[in-house]
């Protein structure tokens, strides 16, 4: 396959496209305004708005696709989904979690703005998020918004992605192995991952067979991604990754570098990339090609 360095224009055009339409549809849904409260809403905005891969929205969109879902559909919970994921950044860099002054090579919101404007911020687009799902634009039958909000739930609460990081922060002072690692990493990362394709399978009312595939494919590539993540932290460019290096390091955190060291940790990525691939066999190749050239991309990407 292709390395993120040699993606196929194919690959490249369809997360150009993914990434113009929800952004469109993000600006759509989070507009501008001239009352009062104009900052809490600029704070968003940025927190939003100021870069990202959208590699969710590309999961989930692709997901959708495979059961011809409608795209403005799918591009309405794409959306919810990457508002969710950008209040756990705005979240996650601020001073009482990881103390971040940039995000995606922009200052974080607590440092353009200040910290209860981020928090209120973070607050606003998880709001926003469900309002979303739960809106009858985003589907005519009640029972599937019901169950997009439910999923959504579950992966961003105590189980996943908050969970996950009460785990990361105690990570600071305890250590880890890589049974817990990896378990903070399927609650912190994997969840919202696991979402974006399992909404796909839900907005196309699909069988438990296929869901589950796609879930499963989805919490290997999160998993992936995140081991990824972790080898970028030592070995990438500031510049490119838009935030300082060696963050985890510093702050004395366990991660699949420091535990397994570099070597195998790229190992267990690649072993990871090729798993989640292999979930898929239950999908006509054709229609998956999007959703396994996009797992090598996680694997070979440089920021």
């Amino acid at each position: 396959m292709p390395s993120l360095r040699e993606a196929s224009p194919e690959l490249q055009e369809a997360m150009d496209r993914i990434l113009n339409d929800v952004n469109k549809t993000i600006s759509r849904l989070l507009p501008e305004t001239d009352l009062a409260e104009n900052k809490l809403f600029t704070a968003m905005r940025h927190g939003v708005l100021n870069g990202g891969k959208r590699l969710r929205p590309f999961l989930l969109i692709h997901s959708a696709l495979l059961f011809n879902v409608d795209e403005e559909r799918a591009r309405r919970v794409a959306a919810a989904l990457e508002l969710m994921h950008c209040y756990s950044l705005i979240h996650d860099d601020l001073p009482a979690m990881d103390n971040a002054d940039f995000r995606r090579g922009e200052p974080s919101v607590h440092r353009k703005f200040d910290e209860a404007t981020a928090i209120l911020a973070g607050d606003a687009l998880q709001a926003l998020a469900f309002e979303i799902l739960a809106s009858e634009e985003t589907h005519a039958d009640p029972r599937v918004r019901v169950e997009l909000v439910t999923a959504l739930a579950r992966a961003s609460g105590g189980h996943g992605l908050c969970g996950g990081q009460m785990l990361d922060l105690l990570g600071e002072t305890e250590e880890f192995d890589v049974g817990t690692i990896s378990r903070m990493q399927r609650m912190k990362t994997g969840m919202l991952i696991a979402f974006a394709c399992e909404a796909g399978a839900i907005l196309g009312k699909t069988d438990e067979a296929r869901r589950r595939a796609l879930r499963n494919y989805a919490f290997d590539l999160g998993m992936a991604f995140q081991v990824t993540d972790d080898i970028l932290d030592v070995e990438a460019d500031p510049k490119a990754m838009g935030k300082p290096a060696n963050q985890d390091e510093a702050a004395g955190k366990s991660t699949f570098v420091t535990t397994l060291g570099k070597e195998q940790a790229k190992t267990r990525a690649s072993m990871l990339v090729e798993q989640a691939v292999r979930h898929l066999h239950c999908f006509d190749e054709s229609r998956v090609k999007m959703l396994k050239e996009i797992a090598y991309y996680v694997l070979e990407r440089r920021a």
